[in-house]
């Protein structure tokens, strides 16, 4: 009997939500994406300690001031254990624009042109990355141009249904909704209300998702993010694709109960009709959806946040 973890995998493509190396090595997923978090974490493992060397001794290499050197640092290291990470994964590797970017279209395209550019000098080629970038709306609509670039990207902070329309009509490849998140938002601020199973608002956001791209036949792949139980996971089993904790994926395959398929792309249907959205729609939906615009607000500041705290630990080598 496979174990849950192994019957996902046969329905949903796994992605691990670490940058750690060895958990990668020990639940093989397809995939794999980092995040300033996840950076911050792994610069603090002695066993990472060689990709720090080495990303100073190449930004120190490129010169400039000590603000720019400071930069080209977390770069480096992004993309160096990036670059360790797609070497044990058959997919695709995500790798993060700086946080602080978020709401300037045109600093988003230097840095994902910039991180593409690293990675091929490693021999990673672009088909092997996603740039993750904020939901924003400059942050949509910088990936719309990169994706007709041939540059794909993760557009993360996925909280409210005008996020994921406003992406699929920009073409991107893939969104990271965050089911953790919203139910979190949510348990806050009705401590007494039942969020177990179906009626967790994070699993809902989701799958209404899924289902509005699959009957209108947008091409952008969901992949759920941000879990905090082994439940969510369950009641999303079959979206295209989920980014899991080794935490979480550890539970999964201690458990052999039979896993069932929870949504699928045969014969879809969907509540919300097709519509385009314009940046005007896509701001009022977001001013009203108090949810989607704290929580991508919190996102952005908690990102930059670890990314300021990543760039004081990599000052001190």
């Amino acid at each position: 009997m496979m174990d849950q973890l192994e019957q996902l995998k046969q329905m949903t493509s796994v992605v691990a939500d670490t940058g750690d190396i060895d958990a990668i090595a020990r639940f093989k997923p397809v995939d794999a994406t980092t995040n300033p978090s996840l950076m911050l974490k792994a610069a603090q493992d002695t066993k990472y300690a060689h990709l720090l060397q080495t990303a100073k001794q190449q930004a120190e290499a490129l010169g400039g001031s000590n603000a720019d050197i400071l930069q080209n640092m977390t770069d480096q290291l992004a993309v160096l254990l990036g670059s360790e990470i797609s070497q044990m994964i058959p997919g695709r590797i995500s790798t993060e624009v700086d946080a602080r970017l978020s709401f300037d279209t045109q600093a988003t395209l230097a840095k994902a042109r910039q991180l593409i550019e690293m990675y091929a000098k490693l021999g990673v080629g672009r088909e092997r990355v996603l740039i993750k970038i904020a939901s924003t709306w400059e942050g949509i609509q910088a990936a719309k141009i990169l994706e007709n670039e041939g540059i794909q990207c993760n557009l993360t902070l996925l909280f409210g249904f005008s996020q994921a329309k406003a992406c699929a009509e920009a073409g991107v490849f893939l969104i990271s909704p965050f089911v953790g998140r919203i139910l979190d938002w949510h348990k806050a601020r009705y401590p007494d209300q039942d969020f177990s199973g179906e009626l967790d608002p994070g699993v809902a956001s989701v799958s209404r998702i899924y289902r509005y791209y699959k009957a209108h036949g947008y091409d952008t792949v969901v992949m759920g993010a941000s879990f905090r139980n082994i439940g969510e996971i369950r009641s999303l089993a079959g979206c295209d694709r989920l980014t899991i904790s080794p935490a979480l994926m550890q539970e999964l395959s201690d458990s052999e109960e039979t896993l069932e398929r929870r949504l699928s792309a045969e014969n879809p249907q969907s509540d919300d009709q097709k519509a385009a959205i314009d940046e005007t729609a896509f701001r009022w939906q977001m001013n009203e959806d108090a949810m989607a615009t704290e929580k991508l607000a919190e996102g952005i500041r908690n990102f930059a946040a670890d990314q300021v705290k990543l760039e004081t630990l990599l000052s001190k080598l």
